[in-house]
């Protein structure tokens, strides 16, 4: 039955419902734009919290100084190398336009007869090479037009935090607070969501945690093992600086599928200047080594330490980059591990009680 107080009520619960309903929706309005530098800061703040902490500890425990310490080592972390590595490859593409241009400037050249036989492309390719040995303008024009064109995929593909220093900066300043308070905002968090999903939750939070810290691992280690055997790979063909060419590989390697852009195009390059040999070893090396490394040690960095199904982890890393750019790369893995956890939760769940139980109904 039912009485007049909970008459009453009900209207006041669906005002209620809608004025929060509202409140969300314009809470959500006006911090869209923050979305994506508070999860990098998440991220990173999440990954390299063991050292922020020892940091702490040897700064007696203030959590200002030690906030302030940790974000300008992570800043330095970051920024000096890529600064390092940007005005170094200004220099080799300066000398590379260089040899280029000297070298198209010797004449007429003939491409290898194998890529001249190639279906619809080795009469084009030639064509090419022909019009830039004479027409040096020609030469400038098309690698203005490849190089804005290749910065503009590159700008869309890493997305928001990449493209915006604005976005950067708010992602720094946001870590500097996620370091001082995090402790607090983890159990705030932790309470509000245990309202909600009661105890389970703390396996949620695990499943989080583990799933980030596998997807970071597992991108740096492959970053690094694609540039160092990039750069073998460079070493043998002869390639100008090496270890340079290596660097810049693993730097392009932390988004996925992105190492064919360095050693394809330096291995088309060797084949273009007549060293056929070599051009045909780097492409096979990068084709049959470096990108499979992308393909394989990921995926099975990520699915070994999460116990995720390997197909499940690369679907979780594409779909998560197609999706959200490339912050999906952490989100994208998170969201499967986070399934699985719900999985296998819902299989205990309905487990038999002992070896001669029925299934529960």
């Amino acid at each position: 039955m039912v009485t007049e107080r909970d008459a009453a009520s009900v209207p006041r619960r669906i005002i209620l419902a809608l004025l929060l309903g509202g409140l969300f929706i314009l809470g959500y309005l006006v911090l869209a734009w923050f979305i994506v530098p508070v999860a990098w800061a998440a991220i990173l703040a999440y990954v390299t919290w063991p050292v922020y902490a020892r940091l702490r500890k040897a700064l007696r425990g203030h959590a200002m100084a030690s906030a302030l310490a940790m974000t300008l080592l992570l800043t330095a972390a970051f920024v000096l190398p890529l600064l390092w590595l940007v005005a170094l490859l200004q220099s080799e593409f300066v000398l590379a336009y260089q040899a280029a241009t000297v070298y198209l400037a010797g004449g007429t050249h003939r491409l290898p007869d194998f890529i001249l036989h190639l279906p619809w492309v080795g009469e084009r390719l030639q064509d090419l090479l022909d019009q830039f040995t004479t027409d040096p303008a020609a030469l400038r024009a098309q690698l203005a037009s490849w190089a804005q064109q290749w910065l503009g995929e590159l700008g869309d593909l890493v997305g928001g935090v990449a493209q915006n220093a604005l976005k950067l900066g708010f992602a720094v300043l946001t870590v500097l607070f996620v370091y001082r308070d995090g402790e607090s905002l983890f159990d705030q968090v932790r309470r509000v969501l245990r309202r909600f999903l009661g105890r389970r939750v703390d396996g949620y939070i695990a499943a989080i945690g583990t799933t980030t810290k596998a997807v970071l691992y597992g991108l740096v280690l492959t970053a690094l093992a694609q540039g160092f055997l990039a750069g073998v790979g460079y070493w043998f063909a002869g390639v100008r600086a090496p270890v340079l060419l290596g660097a810049f590989t693993a730097l392009i390697a932390l988004m996925p599928f992105g190492t064919p852009f360095v050693w394809g195009s330096l291995g088309a390059w060797l084949l273009f200047t007549g060293r056929t040999l070599e051009g045909i070893g780097l492409l096979l090396w990068g084709t049959l080594v470096v990108s499979w490394v992308d393909n394989l040690i990921r995926p099975l960095v990520i699915s070994s330490a999460t116990h995720i199904p390997f197909l499940l982890v690369m679907f979780g890393v594409i779909g998560g980059l197609a999706a959200f750019g490339l912050i999906g790369m952490f989100v994208g893995p998170v969201i499967v591990g986070v399934l699985m956890a719900v999985w296998r939760e819902w299989l205990e769940e309905q487990a038999p009680a002992g070896p001669g139980a029925p299934p529960a109904t």
